[in-house]
């Protein structure tokens, strides 16, 4: 059975152009092409959808409230966000709401028919250049605050960035892509974190670190 695509992108030569790669591959069957977020949902609608490419500056609706609708409405759609390099903003915006992963826009063809088809498995893409960017952010978010956690629970230095990322909104899976770590390390850096906290799970851990910040 095919991967069914959905385009979305309010460059309609791009879109075209990226529709014309994917229908090379046999896999992938491209449903439909939208110019904004509205499009798209509406789009969803009356066509099963698995993977969404999402460009993500678009007039009307963008491509993170695109992402956060199309979550809540099918969370079993993946949703691919297409991105520049000044998009930093945006990609931890997109990541918050479900996104599985990102693709600069001047991606290879193979790169782009690869994501679709990894974020169908379940995959998180992220390349190397984005999850640069997103470890920085993460960095500047935990330089600002890492003090007062520190002092809280006596977290390590390595534990404060994975906290203040859970606080955020990370999965184990991004943090892992974004920190360069293997999902078993990251899942016993959280039990730490959890045990420090003295939480039993990831709400409350994240309640605690709340309460002192």
């Amino acid at each position: 059975m095919k991967i069914k695509v959905l385009l979305a992108d309010d460059q309609a030569d791009l879109a075209e152009g990226i529709k014309s790669v994917l229908e090379t591959d046999a896999a992938l069957e491209v449903v439909g092409i939208a110019a904004d977020g509205f499009e798209a949902l509406e789009m969803m609608e009356k066509t099963a959808v698995d993977v969404v490419l999402m460009d993500i500056r678009m007039p009307n609706m963008n491509g993170v409230v695109a992402t956060q609708r199309i979550k809540a409405t099918y969370p079993s759609v993946k949703v691919v966000v297409l991105t520049t390099f000044d998009d930093s903003d945006y990609i931890l915006n997109a990541i918050n709401h479900g996104a599985s992963g990102y693709l600069l826009k001047d991606s290879s063809a193979a790169a782009i028919i690869d994501a679709i088809k990894n974020a169908h498995a379940g995959d998180t893409i992220l390349p190397a250049k984005i999850a640069q960017r997103i470890a920085a952010a993460a960095t500047t978010v935990a330089n600002d605050r890492e003090i007062k956690i520190k002092r809280a629970f006596g977290f390590s230095d390595r534990e404060v960035e994975i906290a203040l990322m859970m606080f955020e909104g990370f999965t184990n899976r991004q943090i892992s892509a974004a920190l360069k770590l293997g999902e078993g390390t990251t899942r016993n850096y959280i039990s730490a974190i959890y045990e420090k906290t003295g939480c039993e799970n990831r709400t409350g851990a994240i309640e605690a670190i709340k309460a002192v910040l």
